[in-house]
């Protein structure tokens, strides 16, 4: 009998469905999971090993794995929730676990970093640059070049030369620092009434650490950070790591610090801003274990986990969790998933929670705690009305007289004051007076957004930018181009006028970024600015003790939307914002401003009635057939040619088979129909919720090749309806 073929099914992280076939050496010992280097056609690449099986035949001329990285393996609770995430999102697995392996790095041995100390030799001439740099590296402490060039004032050339003189002497520092050890016994805030109970309840439902899913569904300022907490202290008790989601990077910085006091040590944080060395270190401390709390972005499900017992996702109602390009999934969702798989409870935190949570805790699916009042004073801001159809502004004023009054007021009374506009740059449309000309992207069939303190003119879909002309590029006149409508830098020239002494924030993702955000959110907090202005970065996730008013300035902008979702993300983003207001000592109100004030959720804001209004969202999503309620799926088709395009979205929709309870929407252009140059033509599909919806398009999908340069999106569980 012939000897077997030991054979590693290797799966890559490129768009491949399936795993490749490699024969493993001979002495070369391999389990699933392992990360190994292959040869595919004339290059090699990393990959992770799916399976390991044998074969008898003899005519098998299978390529040898070329090695095992040293890097840790990828347990099988991860590599189910890599196929089934690309199942549910008819994604190439090979996709997905790209996702994964977006730190090649952290696969090998870790280099040793090279650093500085102070050698025995004098260099033969001592300039004072050079005397600054033997100052600090004789403090004792090993410096790498960069680090002991800053520190001294000097560039990277008079370390290096020093060094080559026997001055410095080059050592070996461990390649990545430790995380320390969270300290469950740190001091932490004394938990009210209420909170006690909700983290009693919480710790009922999760006890044993088997899977559950909870809502914690708490007012703004009820304290839910301290209540999940809880939570995450017994899980880490237990040993287990815990992953804290965040729907927004802006907000990272400020939980860590939360995290930080509570817990006694830094978290690991997972982001895109993140350097590649830090990348490193944080994938490899989560995959040795080491790392017991990370605070992240949606992407942060993806690190190697191997002994998670809890996440967290604060904010679950934020759109923001769904990725849109590359592998477009839902992290909420598919926490709730890897929390099945693994076995293990997931925590969905929320002030305004998402329909599709509420329905699931409707269907007995989810657990609910609950939060009623807030921490430290039991009421909640007081929202007021102002009904702009009423109003009468100047031409190019935004802001209406009982607004100003109460800023005024407020102002006087040495508290702070948020203005709330959902809108970047100076203006959104720029006009010709002349000729009706719109400044429009290129690219893209979108007006160019006006930002004025860049001078610049740029398209917020492609990112395309060119500085504002002075005349107008149809019919040459000159100073007849005009702003129309406001965004929150106009809006900030207004307030500027109004309010002349205001120490002045603006907060825009625009704008402010980076440690530059960082400082002013600080400020803010710390009541170094009184008057705020701001978009949906101020909406969430931030406690400013001394503010007392909010202004909302356009209530109706997020309504004027075909979004199915609309209604409910409208709702919560202003109930979120208004409830910056009045966790402090003193009490809040919420000022807002709509041309709309007979919409059911106007009513509803004023009189504080949340849940009336979600049953009425609830109904008419079922009446639609509608998520929670219905299920969707959308397809784009996207080419260079308007006429190529609109013809192969015709065959692609001619193709789907027939079925039950599903309907077809479509071809229709687009609401953007055009970005990037490309056409843009969309396909909707509606199904009850009894149809296996990813049979289906598997089904209909299967055997479409798009060509000549046309491409097809698939988005199971579409947010973005542009």
């Amino acid at each position: 009998m012939e000897n077997p073929v030991r054979i590693a099914e290797v799966l890559l992280p490129l768009a491949l469905g399936h795993a490749y076939s490699y024969a493993i050496p001979d002495g070369m010992v391999l389990a699933a999971g392992d990360f190994v280097e292959v040869p595919l056609g004339p290059r090699s690449y990393f990959g992770c090993v799916w399976e390991i099986g044998q074969s008898f035949g003899t005519n098998m001329k299978l390529r040898d794995v070329t090695r095992r990285c040293v890097g840790p393996s990828l347990n099988e609770t991860h590599r189910k929730f890599v196929e089934w995430l690309a199942a549910y999102y008819l994604e190439p697995k090979g996709n997905v676990l790209r996702m994964v392996m977006r730190v090649p790095a952290a696969l090998d041995d870790p280099k040793m970093q090279m650093a500085w100390i102070l050698g025995e030799e004098r260099p033969a001439k001592l300039t004072p640059q050079r005397a600054r740099v033997l100052e600090v590296a004789g403090q004792g402490f090993a410096m790498k070049t960069t680090e002991l060039a800053e520190a001294a004032g000097v560039g990277t050339s008079v370390v290096k030369s020093l060094g080559a003189q026997g001055a410095l002497k080059e050592v070996s520092l461990p390649p990545h620092a430790k995380f320390a050890e969270p300290d469950l016994h740190a001091a932490g805030v004394k938990l009210n009434t209420d909170q006690r109970a909700a983290a009693t309840a919480m710790r009922q439902m999760l006890v044993g650490r088997a899977h559950k899913v909870v809502l914690l569904d708490g007012v703004t300022g009820s304290g839910k950070t301290e209540v999940y907490f809880e939570a995450m202290a017994a899980s880490l008790a237990a040993g287990k790591q815990v992953l804290l989601l965040l729907p927004e990077i802006a907000l990272t910085a400020t939980f860590i610090t939360r995290v930080e006091r509570r817990f006694g040590c830094e978290a690991a944080q997972w982001h895109s801003d993140l350097k590649p060395r830090e990348r490193e270190r944080v994938w490899r401390g989560v995959a040795s274990g080491e790392v017991r709390i990370v605070v992240g972005a949606r992407s942060a499900l993806f690190l190697p986990w191997v002994k998670i017992g809890l996440i967290v996702v604060d904010e679950e109602h934020e759109s923001a969790y769904k990725q849109d390009e590359g592998v477009p999934y839902q992290a909420r969702d598919m926490a709730v998933l890897y929390g099945t798989l693994g076995k293990f409870p997931v925590v969905l935190s929320s002030a305004t929670p998402s329909l599709e949570s509420l329905v699931n805790v409707d269907r007995g699916r989810y657990g609910l705690v609950k939060l009623k009042d807030r921490h430290g004073r039991p009421e909640l801001p007081e929202t007021f009305l102002i009904d702009m159809t009423a109003q009468k502004l100047e031409t190019g004023l935004w802001l209406s007289p009982r607004l100003v009054a109460e800023i005024t007021t407020t102002l006087q009374a040495g508290d702070q004051a948020l203005l709330f506009l959902n809108r970047r740059g100076f203006a959104p449309l720029t006009l010709c007076r002349a000729c009706g000309h719109r400044l429009n992207c290129p690219d893209c069939a979108a007006a160019m957004v006006e930002h004025r303190f860049r001078k610049q003119l740029q398209c917020h879909h492609c990112g395309h930018s060119e500085p504002v002309p002075k005349s107008c590029p149809a019919c040459k006149s000159e100073g007849q181009l005009v702003p129309v409508g406001p965004g929150i830098e106009r809006l900030a020239e207004e307030a500027q006028r109004l309010f002349p002494s205001a120490r002045m924030a603006l907060l825009s993702s625009d704008l402010a970024r980076g440690k530059t955000l960082r400082d002013t959110l600080r400020g803010v907090e710390k009541g170094e600015f009184n008057l705020v202005l701001g978009t949906q970065l101020v909406a969430k996730g931030h406690h400013f003790p001394h503010l007392t008013l909010v202004g909302v300035v356009d209530a109706d902008l997020a309504l004027e939307s075909s979004d199915p979702r609309a209604g409910e993300r409208t709702w919560a983003l202003l109930a979120q914002v208004a409830g910056r207001s009045g966790r402090g000592v003193k009490p809040g109100h919420a000022f807002v401003q709509s041309y709309l004030p007979q919409h059911p959720l106007m009513k509803a804001l004023v009189q504080g009635d949340r849940d009336t209004y979600l049953e009425g969202e609830k109904r008419i999503r079922e009446v639609a057939g509608l998520p929670p309620h219905g299920r969707l799926a959308a397809l784009v088709i996207s080419g260079k040619e308007a006429n190529d395009t609109f013809r192969f979205a015709r065959a692609v929709a001619s193709a789907a088979p027939a079925a039950e309870d599903v309907r077809i929407l479509g071809p229709a252009p687009a609401p953007i129909a055009v970005v990037r140059g490309r056409h843009r033509v969309r396909l909707l599909v509606m199904a009850t919720r009894n149809v296996d919806l990813q049979a289906f398009l598997g089904a209909w999908l299967k055997d479409i090749k798009p060509r000549g340069g046309i491409t097809l999106q698939l988005d199971v569980d579409p947010y973005n309806f542009l």
